[in-house]
């Protein structure tokens, strides 16, 4: 049976004290659930967080690392360093890295593996820019996504990869693709996935949904049998929010 998952991307949001408040509100007021529940704060604040969370069962992960064990590379956090710190889960290929960071398949590849490597848990994100989905070309820009940073992985290696699918014009943006979209595309990615190894590694593999899933839509698109939990941004930064939404899985 596929892991439900709720995970938080803060992105660059919460000082450290903001960070140890909202992680106390999340621990007071989680409820009982299944589902894993994640939150990636920013680098400075992810040892905090660690302690903070202490005796709680909600995890804590990266945003980003970079593909090297080390070396020349001024502002970049390994694999290694995250692990020292008990941090094993880490968030690649965001829409926001691709855009503004300058970050291609070819270079995910790299991240990807080396985490794997590490025997580390990677949320791979990926999805369709707004040009893309009007054009109608929006599921072989998400099968190309995949087939160049994954694809060349063993099946074996598909249990550490969990999958989030962004539509990057329902990020930030107040738009949301339909509950019916998503299980659209969230099925073709598990066809897809079934295509290249096999219907075992697709039924297992989690795919969760991540484009301005708020309290209001969380339980419609979370309902679609595809659809395995939310890679959730602003909402979960109010813990009000986030529990409402872990609630809906």
């Amino acid at each position: 049976m596929r892991t439900k998952i709720v995970a938080g991307n803060w992105k660059m949001n919460k000082n450290l004290e903001e960070t140890e408040a909202l992680l106390s509100e999340l621990s007071a007021k989680l409820p009982d659930t299944d589902a894993e529940v994640i939150v990636a704060p920013t680098f400075v604040n992810l040892v905090a967080a660690q302690r903070s969370l202490q005796g709680s069962v909600i995890q804590v992960a990266a945003q980003n690392m970079h593909f090297a064990e080390n070396g020349a590379y001024t502002g970049e956090i390994s694999a290694d360093m995250l692990l020292h710190i008990d941090v094993d889960t880490v968030i690649l290929g965001h829409s926001e890295r691709r855009s503004h960071f300058g970050e291609t398949d070819e270079l995910l590849a790299k991240k990807v593996k080396a985490a794997l490597e590490k025997d580390m848990t990677v949320i791979f994100c990926f999805g369709e820019e707004l040009e893309e989905r009007k054009s109608e070309t929006h599921f072989s820009v998400v099968e190309s996504q995949l087939k160049n940073a994954l694809f060349d992985l063993d099946a074996q290696a598909w249990k550490n990869i969990v999958l989030a699918y962004e539509p990057v014009w329902a990020i930030g943006t107040g738009e949301t693709a339909s509950p019916e979209q998503a299980q659209e595309m969230h099925a073709f990615i598990r066809k897809t996935i079934a295509g290249a190894y096999n219907d075992s590694v697709a039924d297992e593999v989690s795919i969760l949904y991540g484009g301005s899933v708020k309290p209001a839509n969380a339980s419609d698109i979370f309902s679609k049998p595809d659809v395995d939990g939310g890679l959730i941004g602003g909402a979960s930064l109010k813990s009000t929010d986030f529990v409402d939404i872990i609630k809906a899985i």
